[in-house]
């Protein structure tokens, strides 16, 4: 379910001014934006070993998990075509999205964060 955990605004946001700057069509297109937020659904619902996107609640927590998400997104956003970068600018982004969600990622795993969302 495209958009369940977060908006595709905060995932542009986070791939930077320089995201999707030369794209005919641009990437920001419906279809593919929906792709990636699939995508990156998944991997934290695999990650995590909990289904988020149906038991998406109004706790404090999803907004960690909204972080997640929108980091890979915007991590998929920027290697789509890292042209618009300046040299280093892109890969520098994408070691602190992947940090970030990689982050948040294992400490959803733990149960003790788990509770919060019950």
């Amino acid at each position: 379910m495209s958009w369940g955990l977060c908006t595709s605004g905060s995932a542009i946001a986070k791939a930077g001014v320089n995201v999707n700057s030369k794209f005919q069509p641009p990437i920001t297109a419906e279809t593919e934006m929906a792709e990636f937020s699939d995508q990156a659904e998944g991997t934290v619902c695999m990650k995590t070993r909990r289904d988020w996107v149906t038991t998406a609640g109004g706790s404090i927590i999803m907004n960690a998990v909204e972080d997640a998400v929108s980091d890979l997104i915007a991590i998929k956003l920027i290697e789509h075509d890292m042209s618009g970068y300046i040299k280093g600018e892109a890969q520098t982004m994408l070691d602190v999205l992947t940090t970030n969600s990689d982050t948040i990622i294992k400490d959803l795993r733990e149960d003790k964060f788990q509770v919060l969302n019950k």
